[in-house]
């Protein structure tokens, strides 16, 4: 499916892991604001990755994550939100909870990850809505920037929505034939798959269709489906016209051997993967 070259449309059109994708592949740094109704999400993105996200009326609250972990007393947070008030709101609670001694940076960049994590998978669920992508636009200097995969994303947010709906909407035709997605050029793919999911996915080779893998694969069929779905809409499978027929053997053999093709180039990957900087030159943004 192909969006429309300025990246703005409908998520009844676009589905978010869609959206998600076309922008990673791509390799694009900005804002990608998501609105349903007066609710509005900003997800910022360097290089494709994920970096920061933002939506006033989801926010996981800060101050409740880090007391839920134990990292912060109710006296605490009392003591700090009060403090925050009293400055009119002017610095930021993470900051506050620092200069108190508090939590200490690593704590708090921990728990930004937890919550822009959760308000990811959280979007996920939209079925409705509209978005459009603003190029080299990102957090202000306040925020705590990380980095996310965006296939990490899309295969742990999928992993809470239902699952029927998921697998008939992503596999209409189980008669299809998949391969695996090749990397593109100049983008590194930090992947963390379940033992399973590697398992379902060394059985896409080009030949097989979706109920062939099924037949094939160790446990129930509905959860070689799942899996399956997963894999497709965080872009790690694709469609594709299906290949003559492999040489007959042992296929447990060419399981193994596949499998551990794919482990291989995963670990690579990680190997090259080159150190990144948190980006510096924001434009909007709030938290």
């Amino acid at each position: 499916m192909i969006m429309d070259l300025d990246l703005q449309g409908n998520i009844e059109k676009f589905t978010l892991p869609e959206i998600l994708q076309l922008i990673a592949t791509s390799r694009k740094s900005g804002t990608l604001g998501i609105q349903q109704e007066d609710s509005i999400i900003m997800v910022y993105f360097d290089s494709g990755d994920i970096i920061y996200c933002y939506g006033p009326r989801q926010t996981f609250h800060l101050g409740k994550l880090l007391r839920d972990q134990g990292k912060l007393t109710d006296e605490q947070l009392e003591n700090a939100v009060l403090t925050q008030a009293e400055l009119e709101n002017s610095r930021r609670l993470g900051e506050i909870l620092i200069e108190k001694n508090y939590i200490d940076r690593a704590d708090l960049e921990k728990v930004i990850t937890k919550q822009v994590e959760e308000l990811l998978y959280s979007m996920l669920s939209l079925t409705s809505g509209s978005f459009k992508f603003y190029e080299d636009q990102f957090p202000t200097d306040e925020e705590i920037t990380i980095r996310l995969s965006v296939e990490n994303v899309i295969m742990e947010g999928l992993r809470r929505l239902d699952e029927q709906q998921m697998i008939s909407e992503t596999l209409p035709d189980l008669d299809a034939v998949y391969s695996i997605s090749a990397s593109q050029a100049g983008r590194t793919r930090d992947i963390a798959l379940h033992a399973s999911e590697w398992n379902n996915m060394a059985l896409v080779d080009g030949h097989r269709s979706i109920n062939e893998i099924c037949k094939m694969a160790d446990g129930k069929r509905e959860f070689t489906l799942m899996r399956l779905a997963q894999l497709k809409l965080a872009g790690l499978i694709t469609p594709t016209e299906r290949t003559s027929a492999p040489v007959i053997g042992s296929n447990l053999e060419q399981m193994v051997e596949r499998l551990s093709d794919l482990f291989e180039d995963y670990l690579n990957r990680q190997s090259d993967t080159p150190v990144h900087e948190s980006v510096t030159n924001p434009k909007t943004g709030g938290n």
